[in-house]
């Protein structure tokens, strides 16, 4: 009941912002160049173009508009685009992107992910760098579908183009500050200023602090306060020089720190051990308390620059971009979910510590026509070089014997044992790659499309691990001595799992390490057609391409060693892109169809009797759907933004890893993270009083239908681990000086109050499922202020 309301308010705010429309029709100024949705300028293609023109499906979010409705990183823009998913996990370096039901979920250190996050045109090799506070954007460009042709090999998902806001040539800034709460207490301070630095230097300087209590209860003794919340923050610095009006000189450098206590799982089923007696009560996705005796944490650093060079070569332009980043994460984690360990089965402790540190440089080289020739191109040269390395510590702490009744470690008869491991390991991505794309502009209103990417990829990694006891969750020894007893113990027959265990008493201290490299060809192919000025249909074809990559992680053994073959896929779409009512409604429809074969993916399995997932080829997979996209500025001060996409993605045919206990994934199940339907719609309308104030008011809803959490073999768990539906609603008002020099906005988020969980995942103490619960799962209220000058 409560779904089928919050749906219905949804609709209703659709009426409300556009009633307001028609109200506004004979209002005497309206500057209509600033009210074309039709001439929204991307950078989609690495060039300036409209929207419209883009052959592509792009969704934009505009920075005022995430400033506006409160948040503050990409997992808060997957309310804003319908094919955008979001998979939240303990740790940021586990979080990962989804596109039309397409991502890589996975704990390896030597995966990559299938959504290419990529800000100021640098690419981030590593996932977790991508989830950071989005603070003084201008817009984010989400790209669907596979973008290997101009980004890379770890685009074949999609695109996430971030885009700073650069300095302008006056004095000028801005200060907010902020207040959340009734969901814990969060104060927040942003900040920015232009300085010119002469007639043909500009520089931008931003920076911003957050502190969040948290949406959860921890109520063991040691902690007793709130948790899931963060402490952050980062400035960054832009300086742009024009020396000659053919040379243009962009200088970015950035630094960040995040202290958070996220994120602790709660169980929401109730175990059927004696975990039961000892945990808060399970209530599902209402569930907002734990005990857990050590706070899961993420420690974050961050930082970085990148020099970018456009210059003017005839009629060419040249771009030079390079980029240095370092990303250090520190994970802290409660894997036993408990208060204490006891003396019963299944109620041991297990604690995790994992420091991780990662560098990333990367040198982009690329010439761009101008448009309007008969043929428009981009091509050039890219190299990256990522490398990370990881120490990860588990402990775990186990009594005995199994007692029939609720024991403490500390009663008489028990035997405390703690079992400990610690692994290092790494890995060192080496990409080279040369593209080009072009379009040729046949007539005035047929364009043909095509492009070519050559990649090379080297991938080398690194795993040692050193048990001092082995116990749930640490498996024994392993280096170059275990491994290359495993490797002939197999070739002399005996069977994997057998070799792996024999081969421990070979263990000599030496890292193991290997390494794989790989060349690809990968290209788009298709038509433009305009049908008249406003009207724009495309077809392509693309083919693209992920590289190799291995299972590195902490419990590694000999049967986890094989090389993780490249993911490809072939995509092809078309859509019409409508510009109306004079450039003041967009409205573009695409439909699409991609089959991706050697789908890289985790899947569950049981390893040292605690519940992983490999990092395996699942096989191949397929998505198909329909997608629209709509903006509208009907009239001045009025606007309106949003989506709906229908995602059916599922597996064809699953490839079953070596020594994996969990099963075979049916064909035509569903893919995790993966809803059939999902819509968003945002409102914003300025009322201007003719006085000194004027009144603001904006609503944002979005809806999804149910999706699974866990990619399982098992349909029961599927099903427990399956996300219901869900809509959520926030709604602002503001009082807003009308010469902007001043706002004071008050924000409801999720009015109605709506429960949800971000993942559900098994392998909780007796059998139960455990719950991330995500701060916009409940209501809470904020306060704003921001001064210009």
């Amino acid at each position: 009941m409560n779904h089928l309301f919050t749906r219905a308010a949804t609709a209703a705010l659709v009426a409300a912002f556009a009633s307001p429309a028609a109200a506004q029709d004979a209002t005497p100024e309206t500057p209509q160049a600033e009210q074309r949705s039709g001439d929204i300028v991307v950078t989609a293609q690495k060039r300036e173009e409209r929207l419209q023109d883009v052959p592509v499906a792009v969704s934009v979010i505009g920075g005022d508009l995430i400033a506006r409705q409160g948040g503050i990183n990409l997992e808060s823009a997957q309310y804003l685009v319908p094919t955008l998913n979001f998979r939240k996990s303990g740790t940021s370096i586990n979080q990962s992107l989804f596109l039309r039901g397409v991502g890589t979920s996975t704990f390896s250190i030597a995966g990559e992910p299938s959504v290419s996050t990529v800000v100021d045109g640098v690419v981030y090799s590593r996932a977790g760098e991508a989830f950071s506070d989005l603070v003084d954007i201008e817009r984010i460009e989400v790209l669907r579908g596979p973008q290997g042709t101009l980004f890379g090999k770890n685009a074949s998902a999609g695109v996430i183009n971030i885009v700073s806001r650069k300095p302008g040539r006056d004095l000028s800034g801005y200060a907010e500050g902020g207040f959340f709460f009734d969901n814990g207490n969060e104060y927040r301070a942003r900040a920015a200023i232009d300085v010119p630095l002469g007639e043909r230097v500009a520089s931008r300087v931003t920076g911003f602090y957050s502190k969040y209590d948290g949406n959860l209860f921890n109520e063991a003794p040691n902690v007793d306060r709130r948790v899931n919340g963060y402490e952050r923050w980062g400035v960054r610095g832009i300086v742009v020089a024009d020396p000659t009006p053919d040379l243009t000189i962009t200088l970015i450098g950035d630094y960040r720190k995040a202290d958070d206590d996220c994120c602790a799982e709660v169980i929401g089923t109730t175990p059927t051990n004696l975990a039961a007696q000892i945990l808060p009560t399970p209530q599902g996705d209402r569930t907002r308390r734990v005990r857990q005796n050590l706070v899961t944490a993420t420690n974050e650093e961050s930082y970085g620059g990148s020099l970018q060079i456009d210059a003017t070569l005839g009629r060419n332009t040249l771009t030079s971009i390079t980029a240095w980043r370092r990303y250090d994460n520190t994970e802290i984690r409660d894997g036993d979910w408990l208060a204490q360990p006891y003396a019963n089965a299944g109620l041991n402790e297990l604690h995790d510590f994992g420091p991780q540190v990662g560098r990333t440089f990367t040198q982009e080289v690329r010439i761009t026509s101008p448009s309007g020739g008969l043929v428009d191109y981009v091509g050039g040269v890219f190299y990256s070089w990522a490398d990370t390395e990881r120490t990860f510590r588990r402990d775990v702490t186990l009594c005995a014997p199994n007692a029939a009744v609720l024991t403490g470690c500390d009663a008489p008869g028990v035997t405390v044992t703690r079992p400990t491991g610690t692994a290092d390991f790494g890995s060192t991505f080496k990409n080279l790659a040369a593209f080009g794309r072009f379009t040729v502009n046949v007539s005035d209103r047929l364009r043909l499309l095509g492009g070519i990417r050559f990649t090379h990829d080297q991938l080398n990694v690194f795993h040692i691990r050193q048990t001092a006891l082995t116990g749930p969750g640490i498996q024994p020894n392993f280096d170059q001595g275990v491994y290359d007893r495993y490797v002939s113990l197999v070739a002399n027959g005996v069977a994997p799992t057998t070799a792996q265990t024999q081969a421990v008493v070979a263990a000599n201290g030496i890292p193991f390490t290997t390494k794989t490299t790989n060349d690809n060809w990968s290209g788009m192919a298709g038509a433009q057609f305009d049908l008249s000025r406003d009207h724009t249909v495309y077809a392509t074809w693309t083919r693209g391409y992920k590289g190799p990559a291995y299972n590195i992680f902490y419990n590694l053994a000999g049967t986890g060693t094989n090389v993780i073959e490249p993911e490809t896929v072939d995509s092809y779409e078309a859509g019409i892109k409508n510009t109306l009512f004079g450039g003041k409604l967009v409205l573009n429809l695409a439909a699409y169809y991609a089959r991706y074969d050697n789908f890289q993916a985790n899947n569950p399995d049981v390893v040292a009797g605690v519940l992983v997932t490999r990092f395996t080829n699942a096989g191949r997979i397929s998505t198909r759907g329909g997608e629209l996209d709509l903006i509208w500025n009907p009239v001045r001060d009025v606007s309106l933004s949003g989506g709906l996409a229908y995602t059916d993605a599922h597996v064809d045919r699953f490839r079953q890893p070596t020594g994996t206990v969990t099963g075979v994934i049916a064909p035509g199940t569903r893919l995790a993270y993966a809803p059939e339907w999902k819509a968003s719609l945002a409102g914003d309308w300025r009322i201007r009083t003719g006085g000194a104030v004027d009144f603001g008011l904006n609503a944002q809803g979005s809806w999804q239908s149910d999706q699974i959490s866990q990619f399982d073999a098992s349909p029961a768990i599927r099903q427990a681990t399956t996300i219901g539906d869900y809509a959520l609603v926030d709604l602002g008002v503001a009082l807003i000086d009308a010469r902007d020099r001043f706002r004071l906005g008050f924000q409801v988020k999720n009015l109605f109050d709506q429960s949800f969980a971000a993942s559900i995942t098994s392998g909780g103490p007796g059998g139960s499922y455990r719950y991330i619960i995500p701060r916009e799962a409940d209501r809470y209220f904020g306060v704003i202020g921001r001064v210009g000058f």
